[in-house]
Protein backbone atom coordinates (compact mmCIF):
# COMPACT_ATOMS: atom_id res chain seq x y z
CA UNK A 1 0.00 0.00 0.00
CA UNK A 2 2.90 2.28 0.76
CA UNK A 3 4.45 1.84 -2.48
CA UNK A 4 1.76 2.67 -4.15
CA UNK A 5 0.46 5.76 -2.28
CA UNK A 6 4.16 6.42 -3.13
CA UNK A 7 3.74 6.06 -7.07
CA UNK A 8 0.75 8.13 -6.98
CA UNK A 9 2.78 11.09 -5.47
CA UNK A 10 5.64 10.43 -7.76
CA UNK A 11 2.96 10.83 -10.62
CA UNK A 12 1.17 13.86 -9.41
CA UNK A 13 5.04 15.10 -9.50
CA UNK A 14 5.50 14.44 -12.86
CA UNK A 15 2.73 16.09 -13.52
CA UNK A 16 3.24 19.40 -11.59
CA UNK A 17 6.48 18.72 -13.28
CA UNK A 18 5.66 19.11 -16.62
CA UNK A 19 3.18 22.14 -16.12
CA UNK A 20 6.53 23.71 -14.85
CA UNK A 21 5.53 23.86 -11.41
CA UNK A 22 7.87 22.44 -8.29
CA UNK A 23 5.90 21.09 -5.26
CA UNK A 24 8.79 19.73 -3.10
CA UNK A 25 8.12 15.62 -2.29
CA UNK A 26 6.95 15.20 1.49
CA UNK A 27 5.99 12.06 2.56
CA UNK A 28 5.92 8.44 1.65
CA UNK A 29 2.05 8.22 1.97
CA UNK A 30 -0.71 10.59 2.38
CA UNK A 31 -2.20 12.10 5.72
CA UNK A 32 -4.26 9.45 7.13
CA UNK A 33 -7.77 11.59 6.84
CA UNK A 34 -11.37 11.07 7.39
CA UNK A 35 -13.92 11.38 4.67
CA UNK A 36 -17.51 12.27 4.49
CA UNK A 37 -20.31 9.93 3.10
CA UNK A 38 -23.02 11.41 1.01
CA UNK A 39 -25.57 12.73 3.40
CA UNK A 40 -28.73 10.28 3.26
CA UNK A 41 -32.40 10.88 5.36
CA UNK A 42 -32.24 8.29 7.96
CA UNK A 43 -30.06 10.50 9.92
CA UNK A 44 -31.02 12.38 13.11
CA UNK A 45 -30.55 16.17 12.52
CA UNK A 46 -30.23 17.12 16.34
CA UNK A 47 -27.29 14.51 16.51
CA UNK A 48 -25.21 16.61 13.95
CA UNK A 49 -23.08 19.77 13.54
CA UNK A 50 -24.14 21.12 10.24
CA UNK A 51 -21.42 23.85 8.30
CA UNK A 52 -20.69 25.12 5.40
CA UNK A 53 -19.24 22.82 2.49
CA UNK A 54 -16.17 25.21 1.11
CA UNK A 55 -14.93 25.05 -2.27
CA UNK A 56 -11.46 25.09 -0.99
CA UNK A 57 -8.20 22.62 -1.07
CA UNK A 58 -8.04 20.23 1.49
CA UNK A 59 -4.60 20.76 4.09
CA UNK A 60 -3.38 18.59 6.74
CA UNK A 61 -1.28 20.70 9.11
CA UNK A 62 1.34 17.93 10.87
CA UNK A 63 1.99 20.07 13.26
CA UNK A 64 4.96 21.26 11.52
CA UNK A 65 4.11 21.67 7.92
CA UNK A 66 1.14 22.08 5.51
CA UNK A 67 0.41 19.07 3.39
CA UNK A 68 -2.08 18.13 0.56
CA UNK A 69 -4.40 15.16 0.99
CA UNK A 70 -1.94 13.07 -1.57
CA UNK A 71 1.03 14.00 1.22
CA UNK A 72 2.45 16.55 -0.92
CA UNK A 73 4.28 19.58 0.77
CA UNK A 74 2.40 22.54 0.27
CA UNK A 75 4.79 25.56 0.16
CA UNK A 76 3.60 28.34 2.59
CA UNK A 77 5.13 31.48 3.36
CA UNK A 78 6.60 31.21 7.04
CA UNK A 79 4.38 34.30 8.42
CA UNK A 80 1.30 32.32 7.02
CA UNK A 81 1.66 29.89 9.53
CA UNK A 82 3.28 31.40 12.35
CA UNK A 83 2.02 30.37 15.45
CA UNK A 84 0.36 27.11 14.51
CA UNK A 85 -0.15 24.81 16.69
CA UNK A 86 2.69 21.75 17.49
CA UNK A 87 -0.76 19.15 16.47
CA UNK A 88 -2.32 18.27 13.95
CA UNK A 89 -5.74 20.28 11.82
CA UNK A 90 -7.62 18.98 9.71
CA UNK A 91 -9.43 21.76 7.11
CA UNK A 92 -9.05 23.87 3.67
CA UNK A 93 -7.35 26.16 1.82
CA UNK A 94 -9.98 28.81 1.29
CA UNK A 95 -9.92 32.46 -1.14
CA UNK A 96 -13.68 32.42 -0.57
CA UNK A 97 -16.65 31.25 -2.81
CA UNK A 98 -16.25 30.45 -6.02
CA UNK A 99 -12.37 30.86 -6.09
CA UNK A 100 -11.20 27.26 -6.31
CA UNK A 101 -9.09 27.77 -9.41
CA UNK A 102 -7.53 30.90 -7.78
CA UNK A 103 -6.48 29.17 -4.59
CA UNK A 104 -5.71 25.93 -6.93
CA UNK A 105 -3.14 28.48 -8.66
CA UNK A 106 -1.46 29.59 -5.74
CA UNK A 107 -0.70 26.19 -3.71
CA UNK A 108 0.67 24.93 -7.03
CA UNK A 109 3.41 27.97 -7.41
CA UNK A 110 6.77 27.35 -6.89
CA UNK A 111 7.86 28.05 -2.81
CA UNK A 112 6.52 31.43 -1.65
CA UNK A 113 9.62 32.32 0.26
CA UNK A 114 9.27 36.11 0.41
CA UNK A 115 7.67 37.76 3.30
CA UNK A 116 5.98 40.26 1.02
CA UNK A 117 4.33 37.63 -1.22
CA UNK A 118 0.92 38.88 -1.61
CA UNK A 119 -0.73 36.40 -2.93
CA UNK A 120 -1.48 33.96 0.14
CA UNK A 121 -2.68 37.13 2.11
CA UNK A 122 -6.42 36.59 1.24
CA UNK A 123 -5.36 32.89 1.94
CA UNK A 124 -6.98 31.42 4.97
CA UNK A 125 -6.66 27.85 6.11
CA UNK A 126 -10.48 27.25 7.50
CA UNK A 127 -10.14 24.12 9.95
CA UNK A 128 -13.09 21.77 10.83
CA UNK A 129 -11.35 19.25 12.82
CA UNK A 130 -8.29 18.23 15.11
CA UNK A 131 -7.66 14.67 14.17
CA UNK A 132 -5.42 13.33 17.22
CA UNK A 133 -7.57 14.75 19.76
CA UNK A 134 -9.02 12.02 21.88
CA UNK A 135 -12.60 13.76 22.36
CA UNK A 136 -15.89 13.72 20.72
CA UNK A 137 -16.74 16.12 18.23
CA UNK A 138 -18.36 18.53 20.22
CA UNK A 139 -15.38 18.61 22.56
CA UNK A 140 -12.74 19.29 19.43
CA UNK A 141 -15.55 21.92 18.14
CA UNK A 142 -14.55 23.66 21.65
CA UNK A 143 -11.08 23.14 21.14
CA UNK A 144 -11.12 24.70 17.87
CA UNK A 145 -12.51 27.66 18.82
CA UNK A 146 -10.56 28.39 21.97
CA UNK A 147 -7.37 27.82 19.53
CA UNK A 148 -8.26 30.04 16.85
CA UNK A 149 -9.33 32.34 19.75
CA UNK A 150 -5.69 31.73 21.39
CA UNK A 151 -3.76 32.30 18.31
CA UNK A 152 -5.46 34.89 16.86
CA UNK A 153 -3.77 34.44 13.63
CA UNK A 154 -5.69 36.46 10.37
CA UNK A 155 -5.33 33.33 8.56
CA UNK A 156 -5.99 30.15 11.00
CA UNK A 157 -10.18 30.60 11.32
CA UNK A 158 -12.51 28.14 12.08
CA UNK A 159 -15.45 26.93 9.64
CA UNK A 160 -18.37 28.08 11.48
CA UNK A 161 -20.05 24.80 13.26
CA UNK A 162 -24.01 24.95 14.52
CA UNK A 163 -26.77 22.95 15.80
CA UNK A 164 -29.91 22.45 14.09
CA UNK A 165 -33.36 20.86 14.71
CA UNK A 166 -35.28 19.61 11.83
CA UNK A 167 -34.92 19.16 8.43
CA UNK A 168 -36.47 21.63 7.69
CA UNK A 169 -33.75 24.10 8.75
CA UNK A 170 -31.28 21.89 7.05
CA UNK A 171 -33.18 22.79 3.65
CA UNK A 172 -33.45 26.50 4.59
CA UNK A 173 -29.78 26.85 5.15
CA UNK A 174 -28.55 24.52 2.36
CA UNK A 175 -30.85 26.93 -0.11
CA UNK A 176 -29.27 30.27 1.73
CA UNK A 177 -25.53 28.95 1.24
CA UNK A 178 -26.25 28.36 -2.47
CA UNK A 179 -28.07 31.14 -3.05
CA UNK A 180 -24.89 33.19 -1.79
CA UNK A 181 -22.58 30.95 -4.58
CA UNK A 182 -21.90 28.17 -1.66
CA UNK A 183 -21.13 24.42 -2.26
CA UNK A 184 -23.41 22.96 0.19
CA UNK A 185 -23.23 21.65 3.95
CA UNK A 186 -21.18 19.37 5.88
CA UNK A 187 -22.54 17.07 8.65
CA UNK A 188 -20.43 16.29 11.92
CA UNK A 189 -21.86 14.17 14.59
CA UNK A 190 -21.55 15.24 17.64
CA UNK A 191 -20.22 12.28 19.68
CA UNK A 192 -18.35 10.52 16.99
CA UNK A 193 -14.70 10.65 16.94
CA UNK A 194 -12.58 10.68 13.96
CA UNK A 195 -12.33 7.93 12.38
CA UNK A 196 -9.76 7.57 9.20
CA UNK A 197 -11.83 6.68 6.00
CA UNK A 198 -15.49 7.44 4.43
CA UNK A 199 -18.04 6.65 7.54
CA UNK A 200 -21.39 8.42 8.64
CA UNK A 201 -19.67 10.43 11.33
CA UNK A 202 -19.54 13.27 8.73
CA UNK A 203 -21.48 13.56 6.00
CA UNK A 204 -21.73 16.14 2.47
CA UNK A 205 -24.35 17.13 1.76
CA UNK A 206 -25.12 19.06 -2.46
CA UNK A 207 -28.02 20.22 -3.94
CA UNK A 208 -29.17 19.66 -7.12
CA UNK A 209 -31.46 21.02 -9.26
CA UNK A 210 -33.59 20.61 -12.00
CA UNK A 211 -34.44 22.49 -15.62
CA UNK A 212 -35.25 22.40 -18.88
CA UNK A 213 -33.27 22.15 -22.25
CA UNK A 214 -34.30 21.42 -26.30
CA UNK A 215 -32.62 17.75 -27.65
CA UNK A 216 -30.61 19.17 -30.33
CA UNK A 217 -28.56 16.13 -31.32
CA UNK A 218 -28.54 12.16 -30.29
CA UNK A 219 -25.28 11.08 -30.04
CA UNK A 220 -24.25 7.07 -30.59
CA UNK A 221 -23.49 5.05 -27.18
CA UNK A 222 -20.40 2.28 -27.58
CA UNK A 223 -20.20 -0.90 -25.71
CA UNK A 224 -23.46 -1.54 -24.16
CA UNK A 225 -25.31 1.28 -25.22
CA UNK A 226 -24.25 0.55 -28.48
CA UNK A 227 -26.80 0.65 -31.32
CA UNK A 228 -29.01 2.81 -28.46
CA UNK A 229 -28.62 6.51 -27.05
CA UNK A 230 -25.82 7.34 -26.16
CA UNK A 231 -26.27 11.04 -24.69
CA UNK A 232 -28.82 13.75 -25.77
CA UNK A 233 -26.93 17.01 -27.17
CA UNK A 234 -29.17 19.43 -25.92
CA UNK A 235 -29.70 23.73 -25.36
CA UNK A 236 -30.89 25.11 -22.08
CA UNK A 237 -32.55 28.60 -22.06
CA UNK A 238 -29.48 30.27 -21.79
CA UNK A 239 -28.18 28.89 -24.96
CA UNK A 240 -25.46 26.59 -23.30
CA UNK A 241 -25.19 23.27 -25.61
CA UNK A 242 -24.27 20.11 -23.08
CA UNK A 243 -24.36 16.66 -23.19
CA UNK A 244 -26.79 14.56 -20.96
CA UNK A 245 -25.78 10.69 -20.94
CA UNK A 246 -27.12 9.46 -17.52
CA UNK A 247 -30.50 8.90 -15.83
CA UNK A 248 -32.20 6.83 -18.93
CA UNK A 249 -33.70 3.39 -18.97
CA UNK A 250 -32.97 1.19 -21.76
CA UNK A 251 -36.16 1.69 -23.58
CA UNK A 252 -35.68 5.49 -23.32
CA UNK A 253 -31.96 4.64 -24.61
CA UNK A 254 -33.87 2.56 -27.39
CA UNK A 255 -36.69 5.24 -28.14
CA UNK A 256 -35.29 8.48 -27.21
CA UNK A 257 -36.79 12.27 -26.95
CA UNK A 258 -37.31 13.34 -30.79
CA UNK A 259 -34.72 16.37 -31.78
CA UNK A 260 -36.86 19.71 -30.90
CA UNK A 261 -38.66 17.86 -28.00
CA UNK A 262 -38.14 19.63 -24.56
CA UNK A 263 -36.73 17.57 -21.63
CA UNK A 264 -35.98 17.96 -17.95
CA UNK A 265 -32.46 17.11 -16.31
CA UNK A 266 -31.38 17.52 -13.10
CA UNK A 267 -27.65 19.22 -12.54
CA UNK A 268 -25.71 20.17 -9.47
CA UNK A 269 -24.60 23.69 -9.88
CA UNK A 270 -22.37 24.90 -13.19
CA UNK A 271 -18.88 24.72 -14.33
CA UNK A 272 -16.65 27.89 -14.66
CA UNK A 273 -17.91 28.31 -17.76
CA UNK A 274 -22.14 27.95 -17.12
CA UNK A 275 -22.22 24.45 -17.71
CA UNK A 276 -24.57 22.64 -15.58
CA UNK A 277 -22.52 19.89 -13.66
CA UNK A 278 -23.48 16.46 -13.74
CA UNK A 279 -26.77 17.08 -16.08
CA UNK A 280 -28.86 13.79 -15.64
CA UNK A 281 -31.93 13.01 -17.36
CA UNK A 282 -35.32 13.19 -15.62
CA UNK A 283 -38.51 13.04 -18.29
CA UNK A 284 -39.72 14.73 -21.26
CA UNK A 285 -42.41 17.40 -21.09
CA UNK A 286 -45.15 16.37 -22.07
CA UNK A 287 -47.46 18.15 -24.71
CA UNK A 288 -51.44 19.03 -23.40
Amino acid sequence: MCFINKSINILWLSIFAWLGIFIPYANASPPQLQHAKNYHENVSIKDYFVSEKLDGIRGYWDGNKLLSRNGLLISTPTWFVKNFPSYPLDGELWLGRGNFQQALSIVSQISPSSSNDVRWQKMRFMIFDLPNHVGDFSERVKSMRSLVAKINSPYLKMIPQQKIQSREQLQELLDEVVKNDGEGLMLHKSNGQYTVGRNNNILKLKPHYDAEATVVAHLPGQGKFAGMLGSLLVENNEGVRFKVGTGFSVQQRRNPPAIGSIITYKYWGYTETNVPRFASYLRQRKSF
